[in-house]
């Protein structure tokens, strides 16, 4: 990876940070490409002088793109949405960041799509995915696809989520409490993408799927995290016909829930065995007990200290 530039598109979010921190330690150069790059700029740290650079793109406009990874050695798309806009970010702007990818001569192209990514979901956020994933293998046939379960760290909006419900209600309500999932750290989905990145023939047209050591059901995630930070609410697993009904008015006590949120909930989010994962890059998954700790803390009371007087 020494000297190669990696154009991440989305890379100032949750992952990107994550992607851009192995990168950079691999000694690889990093563009990262926002719509408003200032968001971006935390990452400057990370990297030597001049090893970073940032770049405006707008993944619904083609010829920014192209401007975007100009000259790029690989590029990366991470960009997401919970709407309104599935297809143009997560179908037609893959499309076109996987063109514009082969236009610059890039060698390696990755998409981070999802597991239960399918052009036929019901979930508009899962059929984008799946389409998306055809559309960049069609412009890019060698493009690595990465399919990450829920993906937690200390900045997720996933895990954190539930925990400032669990520390904050005194009756916690659960949706679907049965619905499955496979959960990531998020280091161990950057070291992913960092592997392929240096031997892009090897994983040339592959799809992985990225999933931790355990299987989690909704409930025992909530139940699992009141224990961890010392909490005891009232934990109540709603009726699938109370769910439906609840992302129908988009407002669950607590937090909102999007219609298509729900319908994702439908299918478990665990990996299917039948495509290579962590283990066929070489990486351990890490088990959320191991890491969790050390940020979930801030949702006990009084934070640090009261974990040390519980201690």
């Amino acid at each position: 990876m020494k000297d190669k530039l990696v154009t991440l598109i989305g890379g100032g979010g949750f992952l990107g940070r994550y992607i851009a921190q192995e990168l950079l330690s691999a000694g690889a150069r990093v563009r990262i490409a926002e719509r408003d790059p200032r968001r971006a700029y935390f990452l400057k740290p990370l990297g030597g002088l001049g090893q970073t650079q940032f770049a405006a793109c707008d993944v619904t406009k083609p010829e920014t793109i192209a401007c975007a990874v100009a000259g790029s050695d690989a590029v990366v798309y991470l960009v997401g949405t919970w709407g309104p806009n599935f297809k143009g970010i997560q179908q037609d702007g893959l499309r076109a960041a996987a063109e514009a990818a082969r236009a610059a001569g890039a060698e390696a192209f990755v998409d981070i799509s999802t597991i239960g990514a399918d052009p036929e979901s019901p979930s508009k956020y899962y059929a984008t995915k799946g389409a998306g994933e055809t559309a960049a293998r069609a412009a890019f046939p060698a493009a690595t696809i990465l399919r990450p379960s829920v993906v937690f760290g200390p900045e997720d909006k996933f895990i954190n989520r539930f925990a400032a419900m669990v520390a904050g209600l005194p009756v916690v309500p659960v949706l679907k409490p049965g619905a499955r999932f496979q959960p990531v750290h998020v280091v161990d989905v950057a070291k992913a993408v960092a592997r392929v990145l240096a031997d892009p023939a090897a994983h040339a047209g592959k799809t992985y799927e990225l999933a931790g050591p355990e299987v989690v059901t909704m409930g025992e995630l909530v139940r699992w995290l009141a224990t961890s930070i010392g909490r005891s609410p009232e934990v109540v697993e709603l009726p699938d016909v109370a769910g439906n009904a609840l992302s129908m008015v988009g407002f669950l006590p607590g937090a909102p829930i999007k219609r298509d949120q729900w319908k994702m909930m439908q299918t478990d989010n665990v990996a299917t065995g039948t495509l290579p994962g962590l283990s066929a890059l070489g990486i351990v998954p890490t088990p959320m007990e191991a890491v969790a700790a050390s940020w979930l803390v801030r949702y006990r009371k009084a934070g640090r200290f009261g974990a040390r007087a519980a201690a």
